[in-house]
C-alpha cells in the first residue's frame, strides 16, 4: 500500500468508536471514522441525548450529550479522520506484489475510500435513520431537525416538537430555557415516554398536545406556524419558527451483512478474546459484537475498544507490546501522529 494509509479504520462514531479513536492515538495509531449520521454520538445522540447516564466509571451521573462532548475532547489531540452523513459500503483487501495482505480498503456511500492497516467495528445496533415527518406537514427540510447537536437555532423561537418518546421529552426540556416557546405535539392520548419526564416536563411550562397531528405549515416567507388537527377533528394555528422531529430511528446494519463476518442472528458480531472477527484484519467492539457472557454496557465498550486497538497494534507491528502502559506514565498528551 504505496498510498498514505491510516492505521485504524473506525465504523461508528458512537462512544465505544469514539473512545477507540482516542486509544489508538495513544498507541500511536493514526484513525478515520465513518459514521452515517451528521454528527458524532451515535444512539446515545440520536436517543437520549439528556438523559443521564449513571453506569460509566467515574461519573455519578453525565447526560448524554455531556459524555460524547468529553469523548470528542479525549480524542481530538490525535487528529482522528471524520467523515459523517457516509454510510460505510464494501471493504476490500489489499495485497502486495506477493500476494500478501498488507491492509483493507473501506468505501463509503459517498464515494470516499479509506486506505487503513486495519479496521474496527464499532456500529452499536446498526446505521441509524431518522423517521420521516409526513409529506402533508409541508415543511421544508431545512426547517426540521431529527436530533441537535446545538440548541443554538431554536434561542427566541417558538419551537414545536413532534412526538411522544423519551428524545421527544428531552429535547423539549432542553429548549425550554432559551426558546421563546415549546410545544409538543404527539397523536396519541399517551406518551411512550417514562412518567417522570412527562410529568415534568408538564410541570416546567412545555405545552402538550395529544391526540393531535400537524397538517399544514404556513410560510411569510419564513416558517410562522403549524396548523394542528385535533382528535375531535377540529384545528388550531400554533407560532411556529423550528421543528424538532423526534419521530425515532430505524437502525440496520446495512452493507456489514455482506462483509462475509460471523454474524450471530444477522445482528451481532462474533468475536475472540482479541475482539478480532473472522475477517482479516476486521476487530469489533461495543454493542455489536457477541461473545460467551457479553454485558452490552458503555462501559464494556470502552474496555473492548481498548483490546481491540492493542491487537490491532501489534497486528501492525508485531514487535510492539501488547499493552501499551498506562496513561500516567506517559507523560503529556503526545501530538496526533496523522496518516503515514
Amino acid at each position: 500500500m504505496s498510498e498514505p494509509v491510516v492505521d485504524i479504520a473506525i465504523v461508528g462514531a458512537g462512544p465505544t468508536g469514539l473512545y477507540a479513536a482516542y486509544y489508538a492515538g495513544f498507541r500511536g495509531m493514526s484513525s478515520a471514522i465513518v459514521d452515517a449520521l451528521p454528527v458524532v454520538g451515535g444512539q446515545v445522540t440520536a436517543m437520549y441525548p439528556e438523559k443521564t447516564i449513571a453506569d460509566v466509571a467515574g461519573f455519578a451521573g453525565v447526560t448524554g450529550a455531556d459524555l460524547v462532548q468529553r469523548l470528542e475532547e479525549q480524542a481530538r489531540p490525535f487528529a482522528p479522520q471524520l467523515h459523517l452523513e457516509q454510510r460505510a459500503e464494501t471493504v476490500h483487501t489489499v495485497l502486495d506484489d506477493d500476494g500478501n495482505d498488507v491492509g483493507l480498503v473501506l468505501k463509503t456511500d459517498a464515494g470516499t475510500s479509506i486506505r487503513a492497516r486495519t479496521m474496527l467495528v464499532a456500529a452499536g445496533v446498526g446505521g441509524f435513520a431518522p423517521r420521516p415527518i409526513p409529506d402533508e406537514t409541508g415543511l421544508a427540510p431545512e426547517d426540521v431537525d431529527h436530533f441537535l447537536h446545538s440548541t443554538s437555532e431554536y434561542d427566541g423561537r417558538h419551537a414545536v416538537v413532534i412526538g411522544g418518546g423519551d428524545s421527544a421529552l428531552d429535547w423539549a426540556l432542553g429548549l425550554l430555557p432559551t426558546a421563546a416557546s415549546v410545544t409538543v405535539v404527539h397523536r396519541r392520548e399517551r406518551f411512550r415516554a417514562h412518567a417522570h419526564s412527562v410529568s415534568l416536563a408538564m410541570e416546567s411550562g412545555v405545552r402538550m398536545l395529544t391526540g393531535a397531528r400537524v397538517v399544514g405549515s404556513r410560510y411569510a416567507p419564513d416558517l410562522q406556524a403549524l396548523e394542528i388537527e385535533h382528535a375531535d377533528g377540529s384545528r388550531t394555528v400554533e407560532p411556529c419558527g423550528r421543528v424538532v422531529a423526534a419521530l425515532g430511528f430505524s437502525a440496520q446494519l446495512g452493507p456489514i451483512l455482506d462483509w462475509g463476518l460471523d454474524l450471530v442472528h444477522q445482528r451481532n458480531v462474533a468475536v475472540g478474546t482479541r475482539m478480532q472477527t473472522n475477517g482479516s484484519r476486521i476487530f469489533a467492539a461495543g454493542d455489536i459484537t457477541t461473545y460467551d457472557g457479553k454485558v452490552p454496557l458503555i462501559s464494556v465498550g470502552f474496555g473492548e475498544a481498548a483490546t481491540a486497538v492493542s491487537n490491532a497494534c501489534k497486528l501492525i507491528h508485531p514487535e510492539a507490546p501488547l499493552f501499551g502502559g498506562h496513561s500516567t506514565e506517559a507523560g503529556p498528551t503526545p501530538a496526533p501522529v496523522g496518516a503515514r
